[in-house]
């Protein structure tokens, strides 16, 4: 993540301490480990797959990504930390240990995202989970339409775009929505070490749509945040964090920008808060349907 924060200018001189607080994000997701990063801001946790009762993540994907959003870095000296490491997180597990799910439970995590979003103050929606070709239209229109619901109650949806690209029309159906904020992959100067890169997979969108599909991009590639194998061992913690690559981290990096700019302006709505983020990305020369508006940028977001 330290690489993460610094391409996309997320530096202390320049967000002058903005961490994220008074921010609540949901992710729905394969669970989260009770990391030490996290200190104590799981301020709820649903198990739509076992229905345990504390928080865990038998796959390891929800930790990280969590961690990308909202880690404070502690175990790493503040090195790892995620993009806003003061957001209190709110947990639904609705995939299996092995990162998959059905339709009806990720429905049923979303209406249970809608129906207590008043009581935890959720602002932030994150879904890095790709639906691939299995589901039809048909099935998925009822997860679109819960997610457009969400939009509609000021919480801002934050969707990968998948990794079944990269051809065209190969978005996550998740993210095809206007009212969902949806994230691509772009490394832009890493060329990792001998990882292939995201952005060669990243979903992208239809060439000549009325409006871009990926909203924007952010890294993905070889991501190190926190993993759910961290354990104690004497005075220290060992296998604390892991490299995970794909539009799922790059996902919540985004989420991440928007609660440092919900903290610093808390009255924008949703939609204004989308288009600071989107008018202020750089523009990497991309096709839109790859890049949409561009990379993430944070500093162009508070001019």
């Amino acid at each position: 993540m330290f690489r993460v924060r610094q391409q996309i200018g997320c530096r202390e001189e320049i967000i002058g301490g903005l961490q994220g607080r008074g921010v609540t994000a949901a992710l729905l997701d394969t669970g989260i480990f009770p990391h030490p990063d996290f200190g104590n801001r799981i301020l709820g946790f649903y198990d739509f797959v076992n229905e345990r009762k504390e928080p865990y993540d038998d796959s390891g994907h929800g930790t990280h990504v969590a961690g990308c959003l909202a880690g404070d870095g502690r175990l790493s000296g503040g090195k790892y930390k995620g993009v806003a490491p003061a957001v209190q997180l709110v947990i639904g597990k609705v995939l299996n240990d092995q990162g998959e799910g059905d339709m009806e439970t990720m429905l049923t995590g979303i209406r249970w995202v809608l129906s207590h979003y008043m009581q935890y103050r959720i602002r932030i929606l994150n879904v890095s989970i790709g639906l691939g070709e299995e589901g039809n239209k048909k099935r998925i229109r009822p997860l679109v339409k819960a997610l457009e619901e969400a939009w509609e109650l000021g919480i801002l949806v934050v969707a990968a775009a998948g990794n079944s690209g990269p051809g065209a029309g190969t978005l996550s159906p998740l993210g095809e929505s206007r009212k969902v904020l949806t994230v691509g992959c772009h490394d832009g100067n890493y060329r990792g070490t001998g990882v292939a890169l995201c952005e060669t997979y990243s979903g992208r969108g239809v060439a000549g749509e009325a409006y871009r599909k990926p909203d924007i991009v952010a890294p993905g590639t070889n991501i190190l945040s926190t993993c759910s194998d961290c354990r104690p061992r004497g005075r220290r913690y060992e296998n604390a964090y892991i490299a995970k690559s794909g539009t799922s981290m790059a996902a919540p990096v985004v989420a991440g920008a928007a609660a440092l700019l919900w903290e610093a302006w808390p009255y924008l709505t949703n939609v204004e808060l989308k288009q600071r983020l989107l008018y202020a990305a750089e523009d990497l020369r991309e096709p839109w349907n790859k890049q949409g508006w561009g990379m993430l940028n944070v500093p162009r977001c508070f001019r």
